[in-house]
């Protein structure tokens, strides 16, 4: 009897701490939130923050400022505040349902902190991933938000980093960055004509690219593109994509990117490539092997997905962030979809375009990012997002010659995987592509040609190898590479040979 009342008092004693314990930390809260009157932030000084901490460690993540500088970039950008939560970092699908009831805590914070009604504060919740996107004016409710263990990050919505670098001088603006409509005739040096007649690139040679079409060219396989969309103008992406020795295969075209500045605007404008960067991937990687005497694609039978998820390549803001994550999403579930090529990317990580790379990873697609094109003033970028992530391989562009010398403008590092030759010695010219409009001709270059070659190859090898998973398929890639087994901590594994990788 004494052992049992020993018992019930411990527990007793125990349950009083508990609940002590509880009250004090959320009295302790209560009482540091009540204390925030931090000053605003200006945008010179959370850039300049944003530079330095990629400077000295190559990434930069929201999860790592300071509360002052998380709720002062919200302030610069619409007060609107992106929320990944779940019940663990790996819970970011609705479909598990493990995140049930968070959401419901998330909005009754926020509605017990901000002075807006609930209709005000909410502007979007995905269907699919666990996100919400809310207007959060308070830093109270940033600091209790940041404290609930339902939250995997909380990140400015629209912040604009380029824009604002510019505006505090910065010579060069970044807002439209890879687009250009121009057309240029090719050197013949450049380029050798095949049947039927078509232009194959000089940098297709120095990755056997046509010595592999004898066993592959990519039939059967789609490779979906997420970019500027592609030209209304150009037919070998439309009507004519099967033209000439391609035949038999698709070519699909989206949007997901809403031209607004207003966050609630909800309609795309449509799947047209209005940058003319889009077109040139679209036209590297799969543009067909035509009639017409013009560039040919690297896997000229392979079908195409094009999503328009952004206006240009630095994905700036909102409705740019918003319309890549949901074209990766969209792609994920697409059972057709083998191949994910992407050029476009941001020198910090962007919560909501992870957790799209992610879901698509995790639907067994093979995700190729462009490792980085310099601009006057981020030159100091090492590797950028999304391809430093685990769940994508980073490509780069390189010289030609012997050795391995960075082209002008791409970006290396320890994250790159593989490197694809475009950029002439003598020249100095890039790869030749189709143009933005009918019956002409472009070059273009960087990491981006470099990305949407390698996702090119990679549809030679999973089409000659059909039940392959994509870890076999990169993995061949690897095998087939000229550094391999070693890798570079600048070149991954180097340039493919692609003839070697259909074997």
């Amino acid at each position: 009897m004494k052992k049992n009342l020993l018992k019930i008092c411990t527990f007793a004693f125990l349950g009083i701490m508990v609940s002590c314990s509880e009250d004090n930390y959320e009295k302790e809260n209560a009482v540091d939130a009540e204390n925030f009157n931090q000053e605003l932030l200006s945008t010179k000084q959370i850039n300049d923050e944003i530079k330095e901490t990629l400077q000295q460690t190559g990434k930069f993540y929201w999860k790592d400022a300071s509360l002052q500088m998380l709720w002062s970039a919200t302030q610069h950008g619409s007060n609107l505040v992106t929320i990944g939560y779940g019940e663990s970092l790996n819970d970011f699908e609705k479909a598990s349902g493990k995140a049930s009831g968070i959401e419901d805590e998330i909005l009754k914070i926020i509605k017990e902190n901000e002075s807006d009604s609930p209709e005000k504060v909410v502007i979007y919740k995905d269907p699919v991933l666990n996100i919400i996107d809310v207007i959060i004016k308070d830093q109270k409710t940033l600091f209790l938000l940041r404290k609930n263990k339902g939250i995997r990050y909380i990140e400015p919505g629209d912040y604009k980093y380029f824009t604002f670098e510019q505006e505090n001088g910065a010579n060069k603006s970044s807002g439209s960055s890879g687009c250009g409509y121009d057309s240029e005739s090719l050197s013949g040096s450049d380029y050798t004509t095949i049947t039927p007649n078509a232009k194959v690139p000089w940098n297709f040679y120095k990755h056997n690219i046509p010595n592999a079409w004898a066993k592959s060219t990519g039939a059967g396989i789609t490779v979906g593109v997420i970019d500027s969309g592609v030209s209304p103008n150009q037919s070998l992406l439309g009507s004519n994509f099967n033209n000439g020795d391609s035949s038999g295969r698709t070519v699909q075209k989206y949007g997901t990117y809403v031209d607004s500045f207003w966050p609630w605007s909800t309609s795309t404008d449509g799947p047209n490539d209005q940058c003319g960067h889009g077109t040139s991937m679209t036209a590297t990687a799969t543009a067909p092997r035509n009639n017409k005497g013009l560039p040919v694609g690297v896997a000229y039978n392979a079908n195409l997905i094009s999503y328009r998820a952004a206006s240009n390549v630095v994905l700036e803001g909102y409705h740019e962030q918003k319309g890549v994550q949901n074209a990766f999403v969209g792609l994920g579930n697409n059972s057709s979809v083998k191949i994910i090529s992407m050029s476009m990317g941001h020198i910090f990580s962007v919560g909501r375009i992870e957790d799209g790379v992610r879901y698509a990873n995790n639907r067994g697609k093979l995700i190729f990012c462009a490792g980085g094109t310099s601009t006057s003033f981020t030159n100091f970028v090492g590797v950028i997002f999304p391809a430093w992530m685990n769940e994508t391989v980073a490509v780069t562009g390189i010289k030609e010659g012997s050795g391995y010398n960075k082209c002008s403008n791409c970006h290396s590092g320890s994250k790159i995987e593989f490197t694809v030759v475009m950029e002439r010695s003598a020249s100095g010219n890039t790869a030749p592509v189709l143009s933005y409009y009918e019956n002409q001709t472009d070059y273009v270059g960087g990491s981006s040609v470099a990305t949407a070659t390698t996702a090119g190859i990679a549809a030679l090898v999973w089409s000659k190898n059909p039940t392959w998973n994509k870890d076999q398929v990169l993995n061949k890639l690897r095998q087939s590479s000229s550094l391999y087994p070693n890798k570079s901590s600048d070149y991954g594994y180097g340039n493919i040979n692609a003839a070697l990788a259909v074997q």
